[in-house]
């Protein structure tokens, strides 16, 4: 029997989808739904929760329904520690002068993933970005930014010609843009954030309305990427 079928690799597999699920989620989830999205007998997804529940990665309200718990944020923390440490500052800053959430996102395989997020202070509004969130790189600015940073050999086999065009762009003026790609009426503007022995990853702004211009966002988003990486390579 190969590796990836025996019965304990099937198991992990399980418990990792779940944590996925749950991540990509809005809110919590019953049962019945994590064993929907999962594909297998609500027996089998009580027993996976009760096992992630024990180890504190999924906790359960008074109904229920499951949500990630508190352990995950503990070793979410831990994943790129020392960026996460200079960026949340510079994040921090850029999210309360522009009004706006400011994350920090990194390639994962084919996908752009959620590092960290701040949203703004004094806000009335603004847009949840929630570290563990992910897309598909080709989509939204924060993936532009990405993309620019690596050979077309090394993107996904179905960037279309429009998407190359895209990033030639942004690789010319540093800063890459999107409107309704990732949530509808949402709009972003990323730059990328090139450091030594990191994954290619991107600092982004993401707002319904604004009246200053992208080019802008982005100047401001330069600085904290330039201050970052000089933190961190310097």
């Amino acid at each position: 029997m190969p590796d990836g079928a025996s019965p304990a690799s099937q198991t992990l597999s399980r418990g990792i989808r779940i944590l996925e699920i749950l991540a990509d989620a809005r809110h919590p989830l019953t049962i019945d739904e994590i064993a929907a999205r999962l594909g297998v007998h609500r027996s089998i997804a009580y027993r996976l929760l009760r096992t992630l529940e024990d180890h504190g990665l999924i906790g359960r309200d008074a109904a229920g329904s499951v949500s990630l718990g508190a352990r995950m944020a503990a070793l979410a923390a831990g994943v790129a520690y020392d960026l996460q440490a200079e960026a949340l500052p510079e994040l921090t800053a850029i999210a309360n002068e522009l009004g706006m959430t400011c994350f920090l996102a990194v390639l994962d395989a084919d996908e752009c993933i959620t590092l960290a997020s701040v949203e703004p202070r004094h806000a009335v509004a603004s847009v949840a970005q929630r570290p563990g969130a992910r897309h598909p790189v080709t989509v939204g600015a924060p993936g532009k930014a990405i993309l620019a940073q690596l050979s077309p050999a090394e993107w996904p086999s179905d960037v279309s010609a429009a998407l190359r065009a895209e990033v030639d762009t942004t690789r010319l003026r540093g800063y890459g843009t999107s409107h309704d790609e990732v949530i509808p009426t949402v709009q972003s503007v990323a730059v990328p954030l090139v450091l030594r022995g990191h994954r290619p990853a991107a600092i982004a702004v993401v707002h319904v309305a604004t009246d200053l211009d992208d080019a802008a966002i982005a100047d401001r988003l330069q600085r904290s990427a330039s201050v970052i990486r000089d933190a961190l390579d310097g």
